[in-house]
């Protein structure tokens, strides 16, 4: 006796009646495949993708949008989403999604040993690659004695001299929330007032803005993620060769406890229709083949240990003492940040 054949799903149904597909083929197709919700737009990240197709045979239907865009499609689709994975780029989107019930519990063995715990929310989501939060410096203006810590962005004598993006985006708010977690409410609020008064602009734009900002000269010191310093560093164009010749990388804070830290992640969303391909998705995603591939593609640094990979503009930004804060631990303080931020009327 034969075993019974799932039902075919109304997509396969129609491409058989199309003519399309056979019916052992169709139900094939329709249990082959990973719907990724990703806040990641990378051409790097499509080549992975077809990696993992070809690999297990599962088809990834990519659906690409903003962070929160994303989370609000999830909670508008409720229990009929057909979200699988969602991939998020900071960790304060990641736990926002855990707090509002968007997530399962990930049972992986393997990822669990893959993904230092440091850079997961227990198994609720993982972290899959990590970036600097840095600072970048006209070293004509600047003196790199001067500015060695976050705490030094709030130095009077810096004064119409910072540059930063909105202090309620996530990138920000992460860095604000890992000063909450070090030194309390009252002195992260002094500080964010110090930089208010350092400003030389109003916040505005993303981090290669900030880059652009300090080689311009329109401000003299700016932070941004260390993968869009990297990406100016790799770049064949000459506006951005002469970017990266008019500034400097600061890594802040080697004397205490190292470099803000921040990753881009994942989670398997609570209604996954296809739970199992997802945490192989995942588990191909922090295997060490690919994590080369996230540092060779994007220029993000690997979260699982012992990964060897070969990217110049990495290398020679050096090595530095990054944070052992476990990120969850700061993006658990976002809503405290934003709160700070809302007090003190930083755009």
């Amino acid at each position: 006796m034969k075993p019974q054949q799932p039902k075919p799903t109304r997509l396969t149904t129609t491409l058989i009646a199309m003519g399309f597909l056979g019916s052992a083929l169709a139900v094939q197709a329709a249990d082959k495949v990973v719907n990724l919700y990703t806040a990641r737009h990378y051409a790097s990240d499509d080549a992975i993708y077809q990696k993992f197709t070809q690999k297990t045979g599962i088809k990834v239907n990519v659906v690409s949008a903003g962070d929160e865009p994303l989370l609000e499609r999830i909670r508008s689709e409720g229990a009929a989403s057909p979200a699988d994975v969602i991939l998020l780029a900071d960790a304060a989107r990641l736990w926002k999604a855990e707090q509002d019930g968007l997530l399962a519990p990930i049972q992986s063995k393997a990822l669990n040993q893959a993904i230092p715990a440091d850079k997961r929310s227990g198994n609720m989501w993982v972290g899959l690659t990590s970036r600097a939060r840095v600072i970048v410096i006209d070293p004509n203006k600047v003196k790199v004695a001067d500015i060695r810590a976050y705490e030094d962005l709030a130095k009077p004598n810096f004064k119409g001299m910072v540059c930063t993006r909105s202090a309620s985006h996530p990138y920000m708010l992460s860095l604000i929330g890992a000063q909450l977690a070090t030194n309390g409410p009252e002195k992260t609020e002094s500080w964010m007032r110090g930089i208010v008064d350092n400003l030389a602009r109003q916040s505005k734009g993303g981090d290669t803005d900030q880059i652009r900002a300090v080689a311009s000269g329109e401000c003299a010191i700016a932070v941004t993620n260390s993968y869009y310093y990297a990406r100016l560093m790799r770049s064949d164009k000459p506006a951005d060769k002469e970017v990266v010749a008019r500034t400097k990388v600061i890594w802040p804070n080697q004397a205490g406890a190292g470099s803000h830290m921040n990753i881009s992640g994942g989670g398997i969303t609570k209604n996954a229709p296809n739970a199992k391909n997802a945490i192989a998705f995942l588990e191909f995603l922090a295997s060490k083949e690919i994590q080369a591939e996230f540092a060779d593609g994007n220029n993000e640094w690997p979260v699982v240990p012992g990964v060897v990979y070969k990217n110049p503009a990495l290398e020679s930004l050096g090595r530095f003492k990054a944070d052992p804060m476990p990120v969850a631990k700061y993006a658990g303080q976002q809503r405290t940040a934003q709160q700070l931020v809302d007090k003190i009327n930083w755009k």
